[in-house]
């Protein structure tokens, strides 16, 4: 059976389930902008679509590129209807425009769109500790027509996915009940504790488990993930213990919030203001796989910390592999991290309860060691990836096998 997956950088949330595919025999194609890995055995089809211009990023920038990226992917679909081929399913990202005009190529192909991500003016990451903020008319313009592909295209295709229950519940009542919950899975077979595990810095530093590590990892080092807390903290905690090593890794982009105004890259600015020697921090930038979970595995406390937004695979990784969470008491961390229990919360802003939750974790490791397992249990439990493939899978199985071709799946997929 032939699976059309569609992503603007491929292949996303859909490496795992696409693997599986190609490995069973299906026959793939990948559908993207850019791709960020090949996969053998499935077939890439790139689109272009220019950026929208500079005079159009308010309200209406968005919107426009949405449209113009649907258009360029349902022409791809559409030779690929005039060349004979029919899937038995389109699988795609809802959120950037790209299965907007999938139904209108195929009507009787079957759609599910990966739900990551419906955005509100108040009450999640837009305003989140900011209540002085008096959000605006054009902000709220501007953040409905944002999430207009998704409306749009949720209101045609049979079901959506959405990663987290807390992911699913930004999405209007609606459309909740043709949500299914399932996340894109972790291999805790790959991430595992590795007591033994060494990580060499670029400076030629070995790290291990006895060592004092505190890491950080993101995309980017950008605010949306809590680096400039980080940082601060760091500086809290260097100023008063010298064998601690900080790790922070990730990219100097903006990440999921804007550029500075003054030039400077997150990491430039906040290391000038927190006053850290940069002699005691190590920005590696992006790591490979294997290194990135040789880090979690030396790692004495882990700092993950989000505005109310999209949960990152990192955390769960770090957690799968035996790390201590030091997390945000944030909805989308509550929903995986209990405090005490597989890890610890506190509030994001707040730097010192921070530094002193670190400092303790430092101050008597053996005290860490029930929630380091008790992490790696729960991430087994609920988001072990045979499991999540095999939720994937049966949930493609339903919208391609257990109903007629052409009609609505509404109600035939329902979150556990």
């Amino acid at each position: 059976m032939l699976h059309v997956f569609v992503h603007r950088r491929a292949p996303g949330q859909f490496v795992h389930l696409i693997d599986r595919l190609v490995a069973l025999g299906h026959d793939v194609v990948v559908v993207a902008e850019t791709f960020e890995r090949l996969i053998p055995g499935a077939r890439c089809l790139p689109y272009r679509v220019a950026p929208p211009p500079a005079d159009s990023a308010g309200s209406r920038g968005a919107a426009d590129y949405h449209v113009r990226t649907g258009e360029a992917v349902a022409g791809i679909l559409d030779r690929l209807r005039a060349a004979g081929c029919r899937p038995g399913a389109i699988v795609g990202h809802a959120g950037w425009g790209g299965l907007l005009f999938a139904k209108d190529v195929f009507p009787d192909v079957p759609v599910l769109g990966y739900c990551e991500f419906f955005h509100h003016a108040t009450g999640s990451d837009f305003d989140f500790g900011r209540p002085e903020v008096v959000v605006s008319l054009a902000d709220r313009v501007r953040i409905r027509l944002r999430n207009a592909a998704q409306t749009a295209t949720l209101s045609a295709i049979e079901a959506g996915l959405s990663p987290t229950r807390w992911q699913r519940d930004q999405y209007p009542a609606a459309l909740r009940t043709r949500i299914a919950i399932c996340h894109d899975g972790i291999d805790t077979a790959v991430c595992r504790p590795d007591e033994a595990a060494v990580l060499t810095l670029p400076d030629g530093r070995r790290l291990s488990r006895h060592d004092r590590v505190v890491t950080f990892a993101a995309r980017d080092l950008d605010p949306y993930r809590g680096f400039p807390q980080f940082v601060a903290m760091a500086a809290r905690l260097a100023a008063t213990d010298p064998s601690v090593v900080f790790v922070a890794v990730g990219g100097d982009g903006p990440g999921y919030g804007a550029r500075r105004r003054d030039g400077r890259t997150w990491r430039e600015a906040e290391m000038a203001e927190s006053g850290l020697d940069p002699r005691r921090i190590v920005f590696p930038g992006w790591l490979p796989h294997r290194d990135l979970l040789r880090l979690f595995q030396v790692s004495a406390a882990h700092v993950y910390l989000t505005v109310p937004f999209v949960l990152s695979w990192s955390l769960l990784e770090a957690m799968a592999c035996g790390a201590l969470v030091v997390g945000s008491a944030t909805p989308p961390l509550a929903e995986v991290v209990e405090d005490g229990r597989t890890g610890r919360l506190v509030d994001f802003f707040d730097t010192d309860s921070l530094a002193a939750t670190v400092r303790e974790a430092l101050a008597r490791p053996a005290a860490t060691e029930p929630l380091r397992r008790a992490a790696r249990r729960h991430v087994r439990r609920f988001y072990d990836l045979e499991a999540c493939l095999a939720r994937q899978l049966a949930l493609l199985g339903a919208l391609t096998e257990a109903r007629p071709a052409g009609s609505r799946a509404a109600g035939a997929v329902t979150p556990p």
